[in-house]
């Protein structure tokens, strides 16, 4: 595959089983350059997060990219390749899918609550595929389905910038959407549900994706202003105003923990970050990855205090003034953010027939499908049986997880009888840098690194069981994107494979061509 030019508009020039095919270069998701990405029969992987595309059709196989890439003619004249692009697409570098709209009469209602990736994903796809009823989404959010991945990356974006389908998008497909109303209570028996604003609305079918919430600190002083959490976009534009020449404190280093410290560097008069482990991402990176970051934190000045707690924030006239450490330490402060977990969002099902497990969360099968019939759940509210990992249940908190939630829930609504099977991406920003992870690495045994950490162009490999079941790359694009597909089809990658100095699988660019 390569990227050419077509009257002055980039496009994807690929070669599958001997034919050609052009289409869109850039991803639709963030505009990453697919002619640098993997590809493997028949798919396209971005580079930067792991979508997919099938190049014979310019569809989208695999999130988080929500729309499909334009596709051109091509044709072969005396040895040579023509493209020829239709005018129209010269500024489209997207495709959408074809939908339908609710047909007048059909009183069929299918009910998503939660306004986020998975009940947005749900939606489209049920018009995709030619459903004709009524579908509500409710969300307890003033604003309709948004990025929630750039809350931490960019804290000062304008609501509008991060919108996922603008209004009109909704009006046209017939998708209901109802602001600042949220589920008190679900009777699975009458299939209804009942809002805080005292409105019962029946359901055919219905979704919880009604996601998570921050944990908050149970200290005392946790209650004080400047005490914040990041959720919504009202509270990354309060932080980032906050937090403007003023003493930081960030508890936990989680990746939302470790990407506000990294964006306050320049904006904060200090930046202090307190851990309860020994390096952040102690659990999913591992401790080299970990210890690579902190320096790099550290090099701009950020204050590590590790494996350590914070015992009590005390202040003045209701303000902070410093926190106390368990080792003792008391660290100054005027603002304290806080992201040391969530707590699922599962109040309105207590009491209902939706079975729970032990943290609260809800658990399905592969076709997301809860215990009640016509109950379905998805994102980050749910555990789920991944593929992957043998079909162990588990709760990933991941935007482009929710999606392939969203999308699996409604084709099993529509009795599709379509499993989940889709291999975890995410990705964290520092400083400019993006280290991107696909797999699912917990309890991993071994770790096995190409490159140097030290010199940030790395790839990690992480062994269970004799076989890679994750990595993590800096600079070492489409590493990530080769082995998220090669974990989507099933085709193991062995523990001799990963440590072999034959690198060739991993279809990395040649350095020596341009």
């Amino acid at each position: 595959m390569m990227e050419v030019e077509v009257g002055h508009h980039n496009v994807l020039l690929a070669k599958c089983d001997g034919v050609y095919h052009a289409l869109g270069n850039q991803c639709t998701h963030y505009g990453g350059p697919l002619s640098k990405g993997a590809l493997m029969d028949n798919k396209i992987r971005c580079p930067w997060h792991g979508s997919c595309f099938n190049v014979l059709t310019g569809d989208m196989e695999e999130f988080p990219a929500m729309d499909g890439l334009p596709k051109h003619k091509v044709k072969i004249e005396d040895s040579k390749v023509y493209v020829s692009i239709n005018k129209k697409f010269l500024k489209q570098n997207k495709r959408m899918k074809k939908m339908c709209g609710r047909t007048p009469g059909n009183s069929h209602t299918i009910v998503l609550l939660g306004g986020g990736s998975a009940s947005l994903i749900c939606a489209e796809t049920l018009r995709q595929e030619k459903y004709e009823g009524r579908i509500i989404m409710v969300t307890r959010d003033d604003l309709m389905p948004y990025d929630k991945t750039r809350l931490s990356k960019v804290m000062n974006a304008e609501s509008s910038s991060i919108m996922l389908r603008k209004f009109e998008f909704y009006h046209e497909y017939d998708i209901e959407m109802w602001l600042k109303k949220e589920a008190l209570s679900i009777n699975t028996e009458k299939q209804t549900v009942t809002f805080n604003d005292g409105i019962t609305q029946c359901y055919d079918q219905l979704l919880i994706a009604t996601g998570c919430r921050a944990k908050p600190l149970d200290i005392p002083g946790a209650d004080l202003e400047d005490v914040m959490m990041l959720e919504v976009p009202a509270d990354a534009q309060r932080v980032h105003y906050a937090c403007f020449k003023r003493r930081i404190v960030l508890v936990g280093t989680s990746f939302v923990g470790m990407e506000i410290a990294a964006y306050m560097i320049d904006r904060a008069s200090s930046i202090t970050v307190i851990g309860s482990s020994e390096m952040p991402y102690h659990k999913t990176f591992g401790p080299e990855i970990g210890k690579f970051t902190m320096t790099l934190l550290e090099e701009k000045g950020v204050k590590f205090y590790m494996n350590d707690f914070v015992k009590e924030i005390r202040g003045e006239d209701k303000k902070v003034k410093d926190i106390v450490l368990k080792s003792g330490t008391i660290i100054p402060a005027d603002v304290v953010i806080v992201g040391i977990g969530v707590l699922p969002n599962s109040e309105c099902l207590q009491g209902s027939d939706v079975k729970l497990d032990a943290k609260r969360f809800v658990p399905v099968d592969k076709y997301m499908r809860t215990n009640v019939p016509n109950v379905f759940c998805g994102g980050d509210v749910s555990t789920f049986p991944l593929k992957m990992a043998n079909d162990q249940q588990v709760n990933i908190g991941h935007w482009q997880q929710a999606q392939a939630h969203g999308r699996v829930a409604a084709l099993n609504m529509l009795q599709k009888e379509v499993p989940l099977n889709s291999v975890p991406v995410y990705w964290t920003v520092l400083l400019g840098m993006t280290i991107r992870y696909s797999g699912f690495g917990e309890g991993y045994t071994e770790l096995e690194v190409k490159g140097n950490v030290k010199e940030m162009k790395f790839l990690a490999l992480y062994i269970k069981e004799d076989r890679v079941v994750a990595a993590a790359s800096l600079n070492f694009d489409p590493a990530v994107s080769v082995v998220a597909e090669r974990l989507a089809t099933g085709n193991t990658i062995t523990k001799a494979e990963a440590k072999s100095d034959d690198l060739t699988w991993l279809h990395l660019p040649d350095p020596h061509k341009s």
